[in-house]
């Protein structure tokens, strides 16, 4: 059973454990669709048979050993063609929590991977209702690795492994929560710029030259930024070139 005792203002003050579930966005999804349930809400579970992450991928998670949970928000604020604004302020609530645990070594693979090194230590999956020009609801769902130490792939890592200690999971979703919260309500005074920048100045590979996978073709090319709606800006061949998350992958070295 997880209880926040968050200092926070509204994130963590409904929340909804189940031992196990297929996704825990679907059924916050489900839950929103039923009742009316307050922004903040979230759903945390011990076991999730269906994680879903970024590109359709699965995400692999160790029973009871890390942290899959979603989070709900209504940011009314914000326009449809905003989205990327929240995957950003998003991304760095686990950047900055991950940064005081980890220091010096955490950065974001575009769009909204947390790497250490390497190696992806989380996920996140934003799922956004639409009304008109409008977000009407958002459902952040948000993979972990805390505990585990086994994993099936030799690209992924925990807490446990960066650091040699064992964490408390109801603790650092506390932890968490309050960052989360910290940078949704910077995005709600509207200091998008200083997101942006932070945004920017920790991502994976920027400013760095490297191959990208695109349309099944090596691409050498140098990451600069982001547009507006969150495409990636790449320098190559002497030229500015923009992509969408499905056009491009980075290439391992």
């Amino acid at each position: 059973m997880y209880k926040i005792l968050a200092n926070t203002l509204f994130f963590g003050k409904n929340v909804v454990f189940v031992p196990e579930c297929h996704s825990t966005n679907t059924l916050l999804l489900e839950l929103s669709q039923k009742t009316n349930q307050p922004e903040g809400t979230i759903v945390i579970t011990h076991s999730q048979t269906r994680g879903r992450g970024q590109r359709g991928n699965g995400w692999e998670a160790e029973p009871g050993m890390n942290l899959t949970f979603s989070l709900l928000l209504k940011p009314h604020f914000m326009l449809a063609k905003q989205q990327f604004d929240l995957t950003m302020a998003v991304s760095l609530g686990v950047f900055d929590f991950l940064s005081a645990r980890i220091p010096g070594r955490v950065k974001i693979k575009w769009p909204n991977d947390l790497l250490i090194g390497d190696k992806k230590i989380a996920g996140i999956l934003i799922e956004n209702g639409l009304a008109g020009e409008q977000i009407q609801q958002s459902i952040v769902g948000i993979g972990l690795n805390v505990n585990q130490f086994l994993f099936s792939i030799d690209k992924a890592t925990s807490l446990k492994l960066e650091t040699g200690l064992d964490f408390v999971n109801n603790d650092e979703l506390n932890s968490l929560v309050e960052k989360l919260e910290g940078r949704y309500l910077q995005l709600r005074a509207g200091r998008r710029l200083e997101l942006l920048n932070t945004y920017l100045r920790n991502l994976y590979r920027v400013g760095e030259e490297h191959p990208f996978l695109v349309n099944g073709q090596k691409m050498q090319g140098r990451i600069e930024g982001v547009d507006e709606s969150g495409r990636l800006k790449i320098h190559t061949n002497g030229m500015d070139r923009f992509f969408g998350l499905k056009e491009i992958s980075f290439v391992r070295e």
